[in-house]
């Protein structure tokens, strides 16, 4: 299973994580972080920028993270192994703002 070895935050609600297999994949979690503990990651954009790794995920201060197949998925990892993540992955259409930002 993939895990997440590294986070850089971005502009917005976007994370850059950096795959076990060396990926480097770009993941708008936005609509992911609604309501209950992920609730005051949207309010306060410091707590939002505190994320890091922890294990083999994302999380921030407060015991609050979120499972490596939902960061990297957006569900279970498939059970084909060859299959792989887009290198931009998305939850929700991209703005204006996203599109003048080069690739990684």
């Amino acid at each position: 299973m993939l895990q997440v070895k590294a986070v850089q935050v971005l502009e917005g609600f976007w994370l850059r994580l950096t795959l076990s297999n060396g990926d480097v994949v770009d993941r708008d979690v936005q609509d992911l972080i609604r309501g209950g503990v992920f609730e005051p990651l949207r309010r306060t954009r410091a707590l939002f920028e505190a994320a890091f790794v922890d294990g083999s995920t994302v999380a921030w201060p407060g015991e609050v993270d979120m499972a490596p197949e939902t960061l990297i998925w957006d569900g279970p990892e498939p059970d084909e192994p060859a299959v792989r993540p887009k290198r931009r992955l998305r939850v929700r259409p991209v703005t204006h703002e996203h599109t003048s930002r080069p690739s990684p």
